[in-house]
């Protein structure tokens, strides 16, 4: 889901005040075609609910299922996505961009 990148902070810290297990994925660098542009964000909760995007389709999906254990682990991940991977026509990069997000738990 799109959002501005204002309200998907907001989101993730007013979550973190209702009690909620917070993760938050940030784009932190991108080569060739990408869907998001470096500082899109996807904020996530324990419940796997989100807002934002860091890139669309399976992509987000694959960072939803990460974000569950970053919450219970609180170690930080750096993720790629990408064409030359194995699962890019999985996680729906065939374009033949490449991300890396940041998916960090927010305390």
């Amino acid at each position: 889901m799109f959002a501005r990148e204002e309200d998907v902070l907001e989101a993730a810290a007013r979550w973190r005040r209702e009690g909620r297990g917070v993760a938050l994925a940030t784009v932190v660098e991108t080569w060739g075609s990408a869907p998001r542009p470096v500082g899109s964000h996807l904020a996530i909760d324990e419940a796997g609910g989100f807002l934002g995007s860091v890139s669309g389709g399976c992509v987000e999906g694959a960072v939803v299922a990460e974000a569950g254990e970053v919450i219970a682990t609180g170690e930080a991940r750096l993720l790629e996505f990408g064409v030359a991977d194995e699962t890019a026509w999985q996680v729906g990069l065939s374009c033949g961009g490449r991300i890396r997000v940041y998916l960090e738990k927010v305390v």
